[in-house]
């Protein structure tokens, strides 16, 4: 095993400046450091810095994968735009958690099989998955999802990942579209190794997206935005140019989420078991699908 370490950060909402570029130069001499961005591989050696510590003081969002099968996500997102009871209910331990600062929630999604190692670290990077932060703060929570049906489904590759009395986990709140999801939720959940027929079987009691207001996640937020009153739109462009960006993107995610979150479904609440057993029934069913 060669032992290759990626990690990357990313700076969205603040960019570092000289002094804390500065500081994460000290970390590593080899990384590529930019005002947004934090990038380095380590063939052999480790990371002098702690990610937690740099997502809480500078970052949004931190990658990490290994070639012996871990991978790791952390979002940071200010509190108010995700509150940590809204995140909770889709806590697994070791797999899906997060934690608060003074102003933020940092969301962290993780998934570890050794078996898929060397042959299967991909070359990641933070790109697809920066979205996930605006869907997030918007009040989409099928990244949510998706992260707690992932740490379940691994289950099915590790039999001693739960205790068997988690078979009967009730499913958290399921958000509608789960059967269309976006680029950066497709790209979580691979990241995530969900398995595609847990996934159909999950999405069979989500709601459609409500294409009535405009679909879900960035087609409801495009729709809600071009039905701002255009002198709305300038005097918040104005903000934008003379002020803080980030906090009038905050403000207008905040305001688009009090009343266009996706809805939930109203189904019965599925267990573990339910689930699991539904995506083993559907993937022995498909040899029969191809030979008909």
């Amino acid at each position: 095993m060669s032992e290759y370490q990626y990690y990357e950060f990313l700076a969205v909402d603040e960019p570092l400046d000289a002094d804390a570029q500065a500081e994460m130069r000290v970390l590593s001499s080899r990384a590529q450091i930019t005002a947004t961005s934090f990038v380095n591989e380590y063939d052999g050696g480790d990371f002098g810095g702690q990610p937690d510590e740099l997502v809480e003081a500078y970052y949004d969002a931190h990658l990490y994968y290994a070639d012996w099968g871990s991978r790791r996500l952390l979002l940071r997102l200010p509190a108010k735009l995700l509150p940590f009871d809204a995140v909770e209910p889709y806590f697994v331990d070791g797999q899906v958690g997060a934690w608060t600062t003074d102003e933020h929630l940092i969301l962290e999604l993780s998934s570890e099989d050794e078996a898929d190692g060397e042959e299967s670290a991909a070359e990641w990077s933070l790109a697809p998955f920066a979205g996930l932060r605006d869907e997030l703060a918007a009040g989409d929570h099928r990244a949510l999802y998706l992260a707690w049906l992932a740490a379940y489904g691994s289950w099915e590759r590790d039999e001693e990942a739960f205790d068997d009395d988690a078979e009967d986990e009730l499913e958290p709140p399921v958000p509608a579209g789960l059967g269309s999801l976006t680029a950066p939720q497709r790209e979580l959940a691979t990241f995530l190794r969900l398995d595609d027929d847990l996934l159909v079987v999950a999405a069979e009691s989500s709601p459609a997206p409500d294409r009535a207001t405009g679909g879900a996640g960035s087609e409801r937020l495009e729709a809600w935005v071009t039905g701002l009153p255009a002198a709305e739109k300038d005097q918040l462009l104005q903000r934008v140019v003379t002020g803080n960006p980030a906090a009038v993107r905050g403000e207008l995610l905040r305001r688009f989420g009090a009343g266009n979150a996706p809805a939930t479904s109203d189904a019965p609440r599925r267990t573990v078991a339910d689930l699991l057993d539904g995506a083993a029934n559907r993937r022995a069913a498909e040899p029969q699908l191809d030979t008909d």
